[in-house]
């Protein structure tokens, strides 16, 4: 009987086994779609960074401090800072599209209150879309040599085409961000991923 016994006892973990495949699965494609799209539509900036503008979009947010997926664009944006920049200034965009304080507003309080940077920052106060935050964001970045946009790839990526059709100037100007790692925020890569590779697609 105890062989039976055995094989009974074992099959509970068949299903439990085949769901962690899967899960495992879905957050291997999240980071490959995301290693994929980190790179693509950037310029040729000329090899000294020069003058750097590092651009952060924002995300929904009802305040009164930045919500988590905002906090890990404000980290993403401050390691993006290249220390061969002559001067970078830190340009935040959002308005009040989840609450009564801009994005803009809510980056900001991270940025210097709770991640301490002290260097120049720009904010565009007024956006409710990607297509809005490039538009409000080309006066503040005009003058930079290199420009890094950051968000999660996939959105970095579509705001990058954004510039391209608003500014082919300075799209050419475009650098990688430093948004992703292998293993930061992998749970929530597969939905950006599909979210993002829907958004991308309608560019076409």
């Amino acid at each position: 009987m105890s062989a039976p016994t055995d094989a009974l006892a074992r099959r509970p973990a068949l299903p439990a086994l085949l769901a962690l495949v899967a899960m495992v699965g879905v957050l291997a494609w999240g980071e490959v779609v995301h290693a994929r799209s980190h790179r693509r539509g950037l310029g040729s900036p000329p090899a000294r960074v020069g003058q750097e503008a590092v651009v952060v979009l924002g995300f929904r947010d009802r305040g009164p401090r930045a919500n988590a997926l905002n906090r890990y664009r404000v980290r993403a944006a401050l390691r993006s800072v290249s220390p061969e920049a002559e001067s970078t200034v830190l340009v935040l965009c959002g308005g009040s599209v989840g609450g009564d304080v801009p994005e803009a507003e809510l980056l900001r309080a991270h940025a210097v209150d709770d991640l301490g940077w002290t260097g120049p920052v720009r904010l565009e106060t007024e956006s409710t879309t990607t297509w809005e935050n490039i538009r409000g964001a080309v006066p503040l970045i005009e003058g930079a040599d290199t420009i890094r946009l950051v968000s999660n790839s996939l959105h970095a990526e579509k705001a990058r085409a954004y510039l391209r059709r608003q500014r082919p100037d300075l799209a050419a100007r475009l650098a990688p961000a430093d948004e992703h790692r292998l293993g930061e925020i992998t749970w929530l890569k597969p939905v950006l991923a599909a979210v993002g590779l829907r958004k991308l697609r309608a560019l076409r």
